[in-house]
């Protein structure tokens, strides 16, 4: 039997005020700060004693910033009592993936390949972020140059699951969930490539959302596969999802206004993710699904070819060009690698030039197949993840069972990345089981309108 465990918050002797801080939404702490309720400074203290105090702290966190996050919430306390808040989330602190370059920071990729690498300014969205007023706390650990779907990283840290602190808790995003899991982030920016910010959300019961490749800027963010890298919250709710969008384009975020799932039609994707799906989240997407249409969804059942057609192709896709962008890194210093991550990339030396080629005029042709299946959906629903979270020491000592298992983490996620989708991953109450919502290219703003409705219908029940 699967356990939760406490998350570990620590009030510091500082008032129940600040233990409740630890667990609230983001959304939530900007309007406690606008109201004048929450002091900045206060609120980043809080943060940041936890941190020291978690047990766990240095397989979360990779790096914290506690000077820059203090001056930062400095600046949005005074312009909180100036009445110059530049964003709802002004003031709220959040955590990085150690792959997003932080000026004066050291930004590994959770590989010693990068060990001691510090940029020089920060990555675009983290500026974006500043700009509008969000607290940096630090780089959260990684899967080694987030190749793996699993969260494991024997090179750095390995984050804990928080419903089984022994397991993985999901990557390449593994600290980023942690540390909202564990309340020691208002939220997370992570990435996805093939399902590194939902797996990991969904693992740790949070919030994730897969952005459209080539929407949010990638500009200074450690490269894994740059045709399929895309940038993504990890957060407790979805209004939180909606305003880190917003904070990461620099721009105004999706309205949820009155959003309802009465008329919306979804699609129940039945082939290729429904095998070997485990007891529980089987039965966590199934009561799931049943009360979107309790809410007044109509849910259908298709199974589309096409998603089979494109599965294999991933194993040119990622591994052609992941090898192809650290190929002379990796063979320069390889002992300096998990052993499991090195033969991932060195995978890319199986395929040739026309091979890679050949599978994406193969993919183009099966995205232009799953679009027209699922033509007139508002979105396509899958289980997140069709297991639970891992134990570590089995994926220490069972070579086959690894490569399995993360295999596995990654293949319900993937299908959003080979289709060219956005993607949201929501809790569905059961510990460590996430539904996934897939949508059009570019429909970030329906599918959070969705994903709001779909969020009360899934906690009212």
């Amino acid at each position: 039997m699967r356990r939760t465990v406490a998350r570990f918050a620590k009030n510091s002797g500082k008032g129940n005020d600040m233990q409740e801080w630890l667990e609230m939404t983001a959304a939530d702490l900007g309007r406690g700060i606008a109201a004048g309720d929450i002091d900045p400074v206060a609120l980043c203290d809080a943060y940041l004693d936890a941190i020291d105090a978690h047990p766990m702290r240095d397989r979360i966190y990779a790096r914290v910033t506690p000077d820059r996050a203090r001056a930062e919430a400095a600046a949005a306390a005074e312009r909180a009592r100036d009445g110059q808040r530049l964003s709802p989330l002004d003031g709220v602190p959040i955590s990085w993936k150690d792959l997003f370059d932080t000026a004066g920071t050291a930004t590994e990729a959770g590989t010693k390949l990068l060990e001691g690498r510090v940029p020089e300014r920060d990555a675009e969205v983290l500026a974006s972020a500043t700009a509008m007023g969000l607290v940096c706390l630090g780089k959260t650990h990684m899967s080694e140059l987030a190749f793996s779907g699993l969260g494991h990283n024997p090179s750095t840290a390995t984050p804990p699951c928080v419903n089984e602190p022994d397991s993985v808790s999901g990557g390449s995003s593994s600290g980023a969930a942690a540390s909202v899991a564990f309340g020691l982030a208002a939220a997370a920016i992570g990435s996805d490539t093939g399902g590194s910010v939902r797996i990991p959300a969904a693992w740790n019961d949070l919030v994730g959302l897969k952005t459209t490749a080539g929407r949010v800027s990638l500009s200074g963010t450690v490269p894994l596969a740059a045709k399929f890298d895309t940038v993504g919250p990890l957060c407790r709710s979805v209004e939180d999802a909606a305003l880190l969008l917003g904070v990461l384009e620099g721009a105004k975020p999706a309205d949820l206004q009155e959003s309802e799932l009465e008329g919306c039609r979804f699609a129940v994707l039945t082939n290729v993710v429904m095998e070997e799906l485990s007891e529980e989240p089987k039965a966590a997407f199934e009561a799931a699904v049943e009360r979107l249409r309790e809410a007044g969804a109509t849910v259908d059942e298709i199974a589309v070819p096409d998603v089979e057609e494109a599965m294999p192709l991933s194993s040119c896709l990622y591994t052609t060009e992941a090898y192809g962008l650290w190929r002379d890194v990796i063979e320069a210093n390889p002992e300096a690698m998990f052993t499991e991550i090195l033969e991932r990339f060195r995978l890319g030396k199986g395929f040739s030039g026309p091979d890679y080629v050949a599978a994406w005029a193969k993919l183009d042709l099966a995205r232009a197949g799953y679009d027209r299946a699922v033509a007139g959906y508002d979105a396509v629903l899958v289980p997140t993840a069709p297991m639970l979270p891992p134990n570590i020491e089995r994926l220490n000592s069972d070579h086959d069972y690894y490569l399995a298992q993360n295999l596995l983490s990654l293949r319900n996620t993937r299908v959003a990345n080979l289709m060219g989708l956005c993607a949201l991953t929501l809790p569905t109450g059961a510990p460590s089981c996430g539904i996934s919502f897939m949508a059009a290219p570019n429909a970030e703003e329906q599918l959070l309108r969705l994903g709001a409705a779909a969020e009360t219908a899934l906690r009212e029940a």
